[in-house]
């Protein structure tokens, strides 16, 4: 039996695939970086052929490095980001670039979708924000010659798993656990909502069939084996989105579990027995889970992570990140009275799309460790917020510790001031390639290589050097999440007529 899998990534800023064995073992990884592209203000899009041609040569990559027959690789998986939107017409081409979940173009569409957002909720378990039923809304309105070539919109991984496979435009699919990001689906039926899309006048036509993450989509075409070293025939799974991958490379796999993407996007998850919207806040997200009769709420800040970048870029002064976190422990908690406010790229979580970036109550003696400070400290803060949520809603989970997964689980100083702030030990994990691993669970459970999904996770990852909570910082921070709720819905005001002055000066 063939012993070997392979999970593809495909993230904002790259795309990265690895090898596994079947007990979850990294073997091999590759990553390359995947462009970018700013052609007006508020629009970010990325080319599917950057996407594709980096899933090829990472692929390749772990081949070359790991020295393993291609005959042993036993399948392959996808998993990739969320909220944007790709598209094929008939041949697999691509009418459109990737609308990245970055991009704002949509937002008066989304915008005339909050009329009808407790319905969405109710139905996808996800409200109207950057994705996919605004970004479909403004094809059809704003190009429509554009629109009328689409057969069908997709995500990214779907994409890239359906063009190594040679698929045609009516067997694009869409996975299930995307189904929260596209306001126009029944996410518990696991189906697409007529009363949804004829409520936004959305045609059917255009949606993708809808497929569990362990559904063989297809097998490699000849021309896709030899660019990427595999064997033509290797079966290829649906995979799931990104998110979801990587709470299952993490081990979410119980209610009541909680894991911290700390990556581009900063997203705070929760497992759960059953599907219950958050109808009332608005503020997190219910979706699937990659197993059978598990589901998630989580919320995000859109580019959390990122912010962390551009500060180092933009105003770290040469400094890197090894020099910052230092110099930032330095400072008290609550950075001597310094907040800050961390929706450079709009608020999703609730969505408010005039939300933007915000420092409150620095002085003469606050300096760059305050400032670097209390961008980590309001990450925690926001989280402070869904986790409030969470336990409102959910009174008989009890949550006691968060896995942390992504770039940022690599700092000791923001794993203690999150584990302060949220009053929960903070679990880096082993293996913190945790999308890639959850991806090739899941083509390992498509061929039967590994029957039970949830027992491989449990036993692919374990947590390392816990981070505990000072229940002497845990009270002593909140107040704090107090005074940070209470400056963003002051500010939020102010900020929405700014953003309507600044859009109607000439």
């Amino acid at each position: 039996m063939a012993a070997y899998l392979i999970g593809v990534d495909l993230g904002t800023s790259g795309t990265k695939a690895a090898l596994f064995n079947t007990a979850g073992q990294l073997l091999a990884a590759a990553f390359a970086e995947t462009p970018l592209h700013h052609p007006r203000p508020g629009w970010v899009e990325q080319h599917p052929d950057d996407f594709y041609a980096g899933a090829l040569r990472t692929i390749r990559a772990c081949l070359e490095k790991s020295a393993i027959d291609p005959s042993q690789v036993a399948a392959i998986a996808l998993s990739g980001q969320m909220a944007g939107l790709c598209s094929v017409d008939q041949e697999w081409g691509s009418p459109t670039r990737y609308d990245s979940w970055l991009d704002s173009r949509c937002a008066p569409y989304m915008i005339a979708m909050q009329e009808h957002a407790a319905r969405i909720i109710e139905l996808t378990g996800g409200y109207p924000t950057y994705s996919h039923g605004p970004k479909i809304l403004w094809w059809l309105h704003e190009q429509p010659e554009v629109f009328k070539r689409v057969s069908k919109f997709l995500m990214p991984s779907a994409y890239v798993a359906g063009r190594l496979a040679g698929l045609r435009g009516e067997q694009a699919f869409i996975d299930d656990t995307y189904l929260h990001f596209t306001c126009l689906s029944d996410t518990a039926k696991g189906t697409w909502s007529d009363e949804l899309m004829e409520l936004l006048s959305v045609p059917a036509e255009k949606l993708p069939r809808i497929v569990r993450p362990w559904e063989i989509v297809g097998h490699l075409t000849r021309e896709a084996a030899a660019e990427s070293g595999l064997l033509s025939g290797t079966p290829i799974a649906a995979g799931a989105g990104d998110t979801v991958a990587g709470m299952l490379g993490a081990g979410l796999v119980e209610p009541g579990m909680a894991l911290d993407v700390a990556g581009t996007a900063a997203v705070f998850a929760v497992g759960l027995d059953s599907f219950r919207p958050d109808a009332q806040e608005r503020t997190l997200f219910t979706g699937r889970l990659a197993i059978d009769g598990l589901w998630f709420a989580y919320a995000y800040i859109n580019g959390g992570g990122l912010n962390v970048r551009w500060f180092r870029d933009q105003w770290g002064a040469g400094a890197s990140y090894e020099q910052l976190e230092p110099e930032a422990s330095s400072v008290p908690p609550g950075s001597d009275g310094l907040f800050f406010l961390p929706h450079l790229g709009g608020r999703v979580c609730p969505n408010d799309p005039a939300q933007r970036g915000l420092w409150s109550g620095f002085s003469w003696s606050h300096g760059k460790p305050h400032f670097y400070r209390s961008l980590l400290e309001g990450v925690a803060y926001e989280y402070a917020h869904y986790l409030r949520i969470e336990q409102a809603l959910f009174p008989q989970l009890r949550f006691q510790e968060a896995r942390v997964i992504g770039g940022g689980a690599a700092s000791r100083l923001w794993n203690q001031i999150k584990a302060d702030v949220l009053g929960l030990s903070y679990l880096p994990l082993q293996q913190q390639e945790c999308t890639v691993l959850g991806a090739a669970l899941i083509a390992g459970h498509a061929v039967g290589v590994l029957p039970d999904l949830k027992e491989a996770a449990r036993r692919a990852n374990s947590p390392r050097d816990p981070v505990t909570p000072d229940p002497a910082m845990h009270h002593r921070y909140q107040p704090l999440v107090d005074l940070y709720l209470d400056l963003q819905v002051r500010t939020a005001p102010w900020l929405r007529r700014s953003a309507a002055t600044l859009e109607a000066s000439p």
